[in-house]
């Protein structure tokens, strides 16, 4: 038996099981298995490991993917890139596990971004700045999309939702929100932005996918916008991650 899981908190409303369960149907002669296991912090993954020897890969999601970095032994170049971590393999060798942390959210993000429009010439707006966040700006640079990121807190690379003025949102056809506000179970959260100045010349993708529809989406939508989910993205990534852990 080879087990995979998912780390993060909380986690009971993922997909990720349902998912990989459509994987191994593929491959009836592997047996494998996919679990949830919530944890306080990400110290834990240690126990977590040596308690289930045949875990030999993790999916990672919020608040885990910066966290991981210390506790992992080496980083694929798409992690050490975002410095984010949303899948680690796991090599048993002898009593030791060898951790390698890898970032499929780029694939993921950059495949369903594409499929939702053509945004060449478009400025963008980054609504978070954590991990999920950190791919999200790997891959608009990579597509030379310009951009600006809104944060609780402001920074040297970070506006605060309260410099957020309408004129910006106007200009920003393309809105992506990276943070975990309107997903299950708290659907009636959103980003605090002058929604009013939303048309129908933008473009809004969420990439919380639990539920279809965000209070985000709902509110974009109401003021014109075309508006889309994570669940591409979450397949996606879930896929680039499924490669890796049958290495």
């Amino acid at each position: 038996m080879k087990q995979l899981g998912l780390i993060g908190n909380p986690i009971s409303h993922s997909q990720s099981p349902a998912l990989f369960q459509s994987f191994f149907k593929q491959f009836p002669l592997e047996k494998w298995s996919y679990d949830l296991f919530p944890l306080n912090d990400a110290i834990e993954i240690h126990e977590l490991i040596q308690n289930h020897p045949d875990l030999c890969g993790l999916n990672v999601t919020i608040p885990f993917k910066k966290q991981v970095l210390s506790l992992i032994h080496s980083l694929d170049v798409t992690a050490s890139a975002t410095q984010a971590v949303n899948t680690i393999s796991i090599d048993r060798k002898g009593p030791d596990a060898i951790l390698t942390g890898y970032n499929t959210d780029i694939y993921g993000f950059e495949n369903s971004l594409k499929t939702f429009g053509d945004f060449s010439n478009c400025q963008a707006l980054i609504l978070g700045n954590g991990g999920a966040s950190l791919a999200v700006q790997f891959v608009l640079k990579k597509m030379n999309i310009p951009f600006l990121i809104v944060s609780r807190n402001s920074s040297k690379y970070a506006l605060d939702y309260g410099a957020l003025l309408p004129e910006l949102v106007h200009q920003s056809e393309l809105i992506i929100n990276t943070t975990p506000q309107g997903m299950w179970p708290q659907i009636d959260s959103k980003p605090v932005l002058p929604y009013s100045a939303i048309s129908s010349r933008h473009f809004c993708f969420d990439l919380v996918y639990n539920p279809a529809e965000t209070a985000f989406m709902q509110q974009c939508k109401k003021h014109g916008a075309t508006v889309c989910n994570g669940k591409k993205m979450l397949e996606l990534q879930a896929e680039a991650a499924w490669e890796i852990f049958r290495r």
